[in-house]
């Protein structure tokens, strides 16, 4: 399973391999979703070996959960890419949020708490 966070990518640039290690899938899969999918539009270095930004391994992520994790057919997938409003955390990412979203408002209602004494 994989939801990659943007803070967690630090360089400019990622080769094409990387990627593929990022999402445990063979190179020529990313290639063929490069060509599939016109919302990742690479670029290429001087060499012409295609350079990955955070910004496109992010759209790669959203792809991945939908065609891999949520079963999606391509085209369901560009369907999906194109309405705003899919969900394309999984499961267990939205568990952490939620988490998350509890400690903070517990943390909150405390403060409160303390203001009103």
């Amino acid at each position: 399973m994989t939801q990659i966070k943007e803070s967690e990518l630090t360089k400019l640039y990622y080769s094409i391999g990387e990627v593929a290690k990022m999402f445990d899938v063979n190179t020529s899969l990313i290639r063929f979703w490069e060509k599939e999918f016109p919302s990742v539009k690479l670029k290429k270095n001087k060499k012409g070996n295609r350079v990955f930004t955070p910004k496109d391994i992010l759209k790669i992520d959203k792809i991945y959960i939908l065609v891999k994790e949520k079963g999606y057919t391509l085209d369901g997938a560009k369907n999906a890419l194109k309405d705003k409003q899919t969900d394309y955390s999984t499961e267990e990412s939205q568990v952490e949020d939620y988490s998350a979203v509890i400690l903070k408002l517990e943390s909150i209602k405390e403060r409160l708490l303390e203001l009103k004494y």
